[in-house]
């Protein structure tokens, strides 16, 4: 199984995040994964961090696309991916209507046209191609001269039927979170497929992981600092997709054989990768990243 780890970038200062890559990849971890929220630049850290960090795969899950104009995030992760030896994955998504009208002032009308727009111009500037691109919602004239030795993968936190098309037409997966086993097997593995065609799309499922005794007090920790996710329509309806009533029941919590169980299922789901967001005490992410690095092993 490949899996990775969610770091926090919000950590108490940058040498304590590049502690936790330290960690990752000596634990046995496939990957480490960075949030972009209002802390640390995911993309600068992860060259930072991962310059100090050989061997282990970097990801973002997700860098929002509306701050970023395709020619200045080609210029950054093409920076990054010569930074890190080849080993980044750009994971981006478009946000929610809360953040990029309230915070950042952009229309966030028919964001799935945003997307297209957007990979059109970016993926063809990430191969090192000049583009003269003019749409509804960007214009994007030029090239990034950067010696990458290659793209890094571009996967979308893609959630809808209309943003899974455009991550299976133009990008090389998606991100998923909030997402059940069974949200991934009746929705976003047969969108994503259709619209990949005969390319086979990667499938990274982020979601917490927590190997406890106390099953009922971590959901209800989760349930408490997390509740709102249930009230932003996206995730509201991928909720609702994988009969869960909130984030509480999407999280893989129990003993070493109930984890791995449902960590099984996401896998038989269509998962490619999985991405683990750890939670609670010291011991019990101790117990967590035991069983994940076995069962990556």
């Amino acid at each position: 199984m490949r899996i990775g780890v969610f770091v926090d970038e919000m950590g108490p200062s940058l040498d304590a995040v590049i502690d936790q890559f330290q960690a990752a990849a000596k634990a046995g971890f496939a990957g480490v994964w960075l949030g972009q929220r209002t802390g640390r630049d995911a993309l600068t850290t992860l060259a930072v961090a991962g310059r100090q960090t050989p061997g282990i795969q970097l990801g973002t899950a997700v860098v929002p696309t509306y701050p970023r104009h395709p020619l200045a995030l080609a210029a950054q992760a093409l920076t990054v991916q010569e930074a890190v030896g080849g080993r980044l994955s750009l994971g981006l998504g478009v946000s929610h209507r809360h953040i990029i009208e309230d915070q950042y002032g952009y229309s966030f009308d028919r964001p799935a046209r945003h997307l297209r727009e957007y990979l059109s111009a970016l993926v063809p500037l990430l191969r090192g191609e000049s583009v003269t691109y003019r749409g509804e919602t960007l214009t994007a004239v030029g090239a990034v001269d950067v010696a990458a030795a290659a793209p890094p993968s571009v996967l979308v936190g893609a959630l809808s039927p209309a943003m899974l098309s455009v991550a299976g037409e133009l990008a090389e997966g998606t991100i998923t979170t909030w997402a059940t086993a069974s949200a991934l097997a009746e929705h976003v593995v047969p969108a994503i497929t259709k619209a990949a065609g005969r390319r086979t799309p990667r499938v990274v499922a982020s979601t917490v992981v927590c190997v406890t005794s106390h099953e009922d007090d971590r959901r209800a920790w989760v349930t408490e600092n997390f509740g709102m996710v249930g009230q932003l329509p996206i995730y509201r309806t991928m909720l609702d997709r994988g009969h869960a009533a909130g984030p509480q029941d999407t999280v893989i919590i129990g003993d070493e054989t109930a984890v791995e169980r449902q960590i099984r299922r996401l896998f038989d789901a269509g998962a490619t990768e999985l991405v683990a967001v750890l939670l609670g005490s010291e011991e019990e992410q101790a117990r967590t990243t035991a069983l994940l690095a076995g069962l990556a092993g």
